[in-house]
């Protein structure tokens, strides 16, 4: 199924950015498909963005700048998956929703330990590749 779609991050955390990867080989998107925020390349009429991000409270300054730009444009539909507070994650669809973008589905919330390894276990990977089916055919 070819789609138009990219899939960033704002995370440190190894396991966040091999779901990244995961999602990426699932529907066999180009190399630059993932990339940080912000992108070395900006979104342009993405069908569908995929968030990846580790937000506590609020949004840094970066990433706030960053999705304030995110409008219908750039990008049609925003999915977010984090390992954040859900208090920051709704200061994050606010922010989307400002832009002028359409925040699909409910945000999916991945457990990352302490140490934090970057392996995804057989249920984790089923989980978020469910999570995206789920997205993408909601769009």
């Amino acid at each position: 199924m070819a789609i138009k779609m990219r899939i960033l991050h704002s995370t440190s955390k190894a396991k966040l950015i091999s779901i990244a990867d995961l999602i990426k080989n699932e529907y066999q998107l180009a190399i630059n498909a993932t990339d940080a925020i912000p992108p070395a390349y900006p979104c342009n009429n993405e069908r569908i963005v995929i968030l990846i991000l580790s937000v506590k409270d609020d949004a840094d300054d970066q990433l706030r700048r960053f999705l304030m730009e995110l409008t219908k444009a750039r990008a049609q539909n925003v999915a977010i998956i984090t390992d954040g507070k859900e208090t920051g994650i709704a200061k994050v669809q606010d922010y989307l929703r400002q832009a002028g973008t359409n925040v699909v589905g409910e945000p999916l919330y991945v457990k990352v330990g302490l140490f934090g390894g970057k392996n995804l276990t057989d249920e984790e990977k089923s989980a978020v590749l469910g999570w995206t089916k789920a997205i993408v055919e909601a769009i």
